[in-house]
């Protein structure tokens, strides 16, 4: 069938294109054929890292997410794998409670429970994160995400519920869960704790700043002096810790004596005010220890009755330094994680005195009832002064924790939580983690480093919108158990609630075996972060169903920004290690984040934040993509318009290419099945083999990129090839052979090549812009085709072919390029368009490539540069024919510079352009070329 031109009737419209196409795969069903491609192949598993349902727009970061995920799942197709590409949702926790309450205009968990009642918060939640999934699956539609939107996992789904439940009856059954006493961060205003890695997010915050008196017991007027930016924890000091390796001052300052690090007299003298001192003595860290002291709070706090008796000096070299402060360390158990696990060493008690909302509970005596920030501090410093213990008082500014969703400062707190206790696999975790491949390297470091240092997980949160921990309690005996499954709750004797969510499952109640007593659930949720960290068995309906897990696992790829090493890849390795006792993935590539060209963070609020909408109605979707992929994929990308609109001329040359094929070989009855490339084999010109050469390269070389979780590599060599090679070079190559007339051997070589290689390039390029590719391969390729399929995407990559890449063609058609471009320089500098012809280039080379470059594709120099003869000479012959260009060129200018030679040439600068165009007409002009830069 012979190629008609229809790109050329058209008028380029990359946005009608993409609409085009779009119809085109809604009404061939493409996608859902895309499921079916690869059956029966090898599998490639891939798990979607569940994007969080919390906004209606994604950000311009989430859509770099998808666009990678999907051109290695397309290439993975293309390839011949069985690809899993099941996409997910995460949709619980924290985040999604704080917009329904403002939506709400609640303001607290009393407002939740009594305003609106748990039941009506969670069917809100469940409301508000549905209408998020459709928004969101509209816009990774939008960009050319094809994984199976059908059918995705959603983590609030009840069978996802019992997955979840699964896991921590493992871990129960394997006594890795259990309830403990520990210091958490915790946010008053969420009235719960967050996890380690949840703390992420800090603000410039003031604080108090003071130098408090702690009297030495049995001692009228010496004082351990202690510093402390949280005067609220005061009430709850139990002891005082210090370093046995720092020097400690005995400091006098009128009748009073203080103990302070050697090191910190001066710095906390002067910044007190007190320049007359005298240091008596000096004592080593370690001879302190069990120094008695009495706090001025002692008589006015209730819990300090049980409290003082701990008033003692402890040895606590983790959590002293000499570089701020006084070497002597406040410690308040409840509210501090070093403290806590000094305090558990050495058997003093954990006492928490404020409640979870951040009051001060009625242990705190006279500060009951003062929130820990502001009124508390602000009592706290008024009575330390009235008792005269304040040395001194000023503010810091400093940065502190504040939760992730509502910007409250969050306080450390000692609470009862449900615990997975992971530190016990640590090293059977950092083993399995040596077995992943990390794209880059230093992700694995990270991750290692992480590792090393490993808590117990935490897994509860005192919250309504979660997985609800499977525990239930008997009221009587306190017996624990731990439920695996909806069935296995039914075989215990209870009823299967309307839906496995809070407030539902809490009515669901147990008898207890052992006593008989009645066994309430836990009122906590899991963790948001457990979740997404079950996802891969859970989004395959394990331990329900198993053969698809069976069959899938492990995970072969995944892929999320930098920030998910301590996030959803750590939870992934948690949750394999727990339920498996093994890595549950094999391959991770670490991606950047997208920020403003000034490389900041993207916030509505500064005025620098990229709608997606705005975006893909200016720009095409796969300008977008290909912007996108072309960036290091592990470094952060600057949003750049004028990168956009870089990559948008790069898709006209793309269409003119194609153009340009179709225009010709239309209107000399090329056909694709009748001219092949074999059948032509013996007419194939250097430049044509050399194309060829370039384009196996392209595919090697795109493969292993591809392969090697190198996506930007990739990306770049589609568009250097069909750019550079195809259209800046080969297409002005050939230009004279399909000029002629007649339907010669000649011109079906050039038009057999140039068709293998567009052909080829479309199906290299459909990962990667998966719009352009499928129109030009309708336009391109299925009309002529009778092999070829229904979509560019149910195609199979092409192989390289070795025996056609060549690097000695493609080293000295880059050298013929190279002096196109130098000559082409010198014709600029004297004014010679390209349209004059010139008699001669001389050329000087200076390897033995040169000369065989030029004595083999002269004729391509020739024809490129428009010059009738070219020259291979010495550099002595050279410098003979420099000096034999100047006789012809005075007689221009006059005789009166006749053989002075270099006012001649400084005449020839000055009047260059005019010399230069009576020269040629004179067919004396030469162009002196001196070989290889």
């Amino acid at each position: 069938m012979r190629v008609e031109n229809t790109l050329s009737k058209e008028e380029y419209d990359q946005f009608r294109v993409e609409d085009a196409v779009r119809r085109f795969w809604e009404k061939s069903g493409i996608e859902e054929k895309l499921r079916f491609k690869g059956r029966g192949q090898k599998k490639f598993y891939f798990l979607d890292g569940p994007p969080y349902a919390s906004a209606k727009s994604i950000h311009v970061g989430t859509a770099w997410n998808k666009v990678i995920k999907d051109a290695i799942v397309r290439y993975k197709r293309m390839c011949g794998f069985d690809v899993w590409d099941k996409p997910g949702y995460d949709t619980h926790g924290l985040p999604i409670e704080v917009i329904v309450e403002r939506k709400l205009g609640l303001k607290s968990k009393k407002d939740i429970e009594e305003k609106v009642g748990i039941e009506r918060f969670v069917r809100e939640c469940r409301r508000l994160v549905d209408e998020n999934i459709v928004a969101m699956t509209k816009q990774f539609r939008e960009i050319g995400a094809s994984l199976d939107w059908n059918n995705p996992y959603i983590t609030y789904k009840s069978e996802y519920i019992e997955s979840g439940w699964w896991l921590l009856k493992r871990a129960w059954e394997k006594g890795l869960l259990d309830r403990d006493l520990r210091v958490v961060h915790w946010c008053p205003r969420c009235e719960t704790t967050l996890a380690d890695y949840e703390v992420s997010e800090y603000r410039e915050i003031e604080d108090p700043s003071i130098y408090v008196k702690f009297r030495v017991k049995g001692k009228e007027n010496e004082y351990i002096l202690v510093w402390t930016t949280t005067p609220w924890t005061l009430p709850a000091n139990t002891f005082v810790m210090v370093h046995p390796r720092i020097v400690y001052a005995r400091v006098k300052a009128g009748n009073e004596i203080y103990l302070i690090a050697r090191q910190r007299v001066e710095s906390v003298m002067r910044e007190s005010g007190i320049s007359n001192y005298e240091v008596l003595e000096e004592v080593a860290g370690e001879s302190l220890e069990g120094v008695e002291y009495e706090t001025p709070l002692d008589d006015i706090v209730e819990a300090q009755k049980e409290l003082r008796k701990h008033h003692k000096v402890v040895l606590a070299p983790e959590a002293v330094t000499a570089t701020e402060g006084t070497g002597f360390v406040h410690s308040a158990p409840g509210h501090g994680d070093v403290d806590f696990e000094v305090a558990r060493r050495i058997g003093a008690p954990v006492v928490s005195l404020v409640d979870e909302r951040g009051y001060m509970r009625k242990e705190a005596g006279i500060f009951k009832g003062l929130y820990f920030r502001g009124d508390a501090n602000k009592r706290i410093i008024e009575v330390l002064e009235s008792k005269g213990a304040l040395l001194h008082k000023s503010v810091v500014v400093h940065r502190y924790p504040v939760c992730w969703r509502c910007k409250s400062p969050l306080l450390l707190r000692a609470t009862q939580q449900w615990v997975i206790r992971v530190s016990r696999l640590k090293d059977h975790m950092i083993r399995e983690a040596e077995k992943i491949l990390w794209k880059p390297e230093w992700a694995k470091t990270r991750f290692l480093n992480l590792l090393a240092e490993l808590r117990d997980w935490v897994i509860s949160r005192q919250r309504y919108w979660g997985i609800p921990l499977p525990i239930w309690v008997c009221s009587s005996c306190n017996s624990i158990v731990v439920i695996g499954s909806v069935k296995e709750l039914v075989e215990r004797g209870g009823s299967i609630p309307e839906d496995l969510h809070r407030p539902w499952i809490d009515r669901v109640t147990l008898k207890c075996d052992k006593c008989g007593g009645t066994m309430r659930r836990v009122q906590d949720v899991a963790d948001v972060w457990f979740d997404s960290g079950i996802s891969f068995y859970a989004s395959l309906g394990y331990p329900r169903e198993d053969s698809l897990w069976k069959a899938l696992a492990p995970v072969d790829f995944i892929v999320e920004g930098h920030d998910q090493i301590r996030g959803w890849f750590f939870s992934l390795l948690r949750s394999g290690i727990i339920g498996f006792e093994l890595t549950p993935y094999r391959q991770v590539l670490v991606h950047g984040f997208v920020l403003d060209e000034h490389g900041r963070e993207m916030h509505k609020s500064l005025g620098n934040y990229v709608e997606f909408e705005d975006l893909i109605r200016r720009y095409p979707r796969d300008v977008v993509r290909l912007w996108l992929l072309q960036n290091t994929v592990w470094e952060d990308l600057r949003f750049s318009f004028k990168g956009l609109e870089q990559t948008k001329r790069d898709f006209t040359i793309f269409w003119n290419v194609f153009n340009f094929a179709l225009t010709y070989m239309s209107l000399d009855g090329f056909d694709p099945e009748k001219h092949t490339l074999e059948s032509y084999w013996s007419s194939l010109k250097a430049e044509d083999l050399w194309l060829l050469s370039r384009f196996y390269r392209l595919v090697r070389e795109y493969r292993r990129a591809m392969d090697g979780l190198e996506p930007h590599i990739a990306a770049r060599e589609l568009r250097n090839f069909i750019v550079e090679d195809v259209s800046h070079w080969y297409i002005k190559v050939i230009r004279r052979r399909v000029w002629v007339e007649e339907q010669t051997a000649d011109k079906m070589a050039a038009y057999a090549t140039l068709y293998t290689v567009l052909k080829g390039w479309l199906l290299l390029a459909a990962p990667v812009i998966p719009f352009l590719a499928e129109y030009l391969y309708q336009k391109f390729v299925r009309p002529f085709d009778k092999s070829s399929r229904e979509s560019v995407h149910l195609e199979l990559l092409p192989e390289a072919r070795e025996d056609l890449i060549s690097d000695d063609l493609e080293s000295k058609m880059g050298i013929i390029r190279m002096l196109v471009e130098e000559i082409a320089s010198l014709r600029m500098k004297a004014g010679l368009k390209l349209r004059m012809p010139i008699p001669r280039a001389y050329i000087v080379p200076k390897s033995p490539l040169v000369e065989q470059a030029v004595k083999e594709l002269g004729y391509i120099l020739k024809d490129m540069v428009n010059v009738k003869d070219v020259v291979l000479t010495t550099a002595e012959k050279l410098g003979e024919l420099k000096r034999a260009v100047v006789k012809p060129v005075y007689r221009h200018i006059g005789p009166a510079f006749k053989d002075k030679t270099k006012l001649v040439l400084e005449a020839i600068e000055r009047n260059r352009e005019r010399i230069a165009r009576e020269l040629v007409e004179k067919g004396k002009a030469e162009l002196l070329v001196e070989g290889e830069r």
